[in-house]
Parts: structure tokens; C-alpha cells; sequence
């Protein structure tokens, strides 16, 4: 990371149109990353939380339907269900997306 000082030089001299000192040069860009670590293993517990996590959302789904048929509620039951759905398939699909399989 660039030091405060060098940040501020190479802003002063973008301002003033003046040409970089040589002490600055190239060596304040980055010029590759390499990222070496495997992505981390999918725990059996976080596993279970999701797992848990589906099924109060099925429970939640199936009391939602069950209280718009029965009180008459004027809106459709999807007006709630799908955005917890939806939240449900991108924490889920993160997840996955960020964990390996062993």
C-alpha cells in the first residue's frame, strides 16, 4: 500500500501538471497478483444451518398460504414468499459459490 505522503505527491503533481519525480516511478503500481489458497472447505455445520435455514422458510411459506386462504388476506401469498425465496437462493448460491467441495 502506497504511503500517505507519495498519494498526496503524485496528487499534487497531477494538479500542477509538473513531470513525477524519479524516486516515485513505476514501482507504485501493481502490476500482477497471483492468488494461491484453494477456496475454503464447505463446513458440515454451516451445511446444517442452511439446511435449517430451507426449512423455516418452508414452514414460513406453507403459514403464509395458510393465513392468506383462511382470513381472505386481499394480495397474493407470493407478494411475501418469493423476495424470502429469492434471499434464500442468493445467501444460498454465495455459499456454495464460495466454498469447494471436498
Amino acid at each position: 500500500m502506497l504511503p500517505f505522503p507519495t498519494v498526496f505527491a503524485n496528487f499534487l503533481e497531477l494538479v500542477t501538471g509538473r513531470a513525477p519525480t524519479a524516486e516515485i516511478g513505476r514501482a507504485a503500481f501493481v502490476e500482477t497478483v497471483r492468488v494461491s489458497a484453494p477456496p475454503p472447505a464447505r463446513d458440515p455445520r454451516v451445511m446444517r444451518l442452511v439446511a435449517a435455514g430451507w426449512a423455516l422458510i418452508a414452514v414460513k411459506h406453507m403459514a403464509i398460504i395458510w393465513a392468506v386462504w383462511r382470513y381472505h388476506i386481499p394480495f397474493h401469498s407470493l407478494w411475501i414468499n418469493f423476495p424470502t425465496w429469492l434471499l434464500g437462493v442468493l445467501a444460498t448460491g454465495v455459499y456454495y459459490g464460495c466454498t469447494r467441495r471436498d
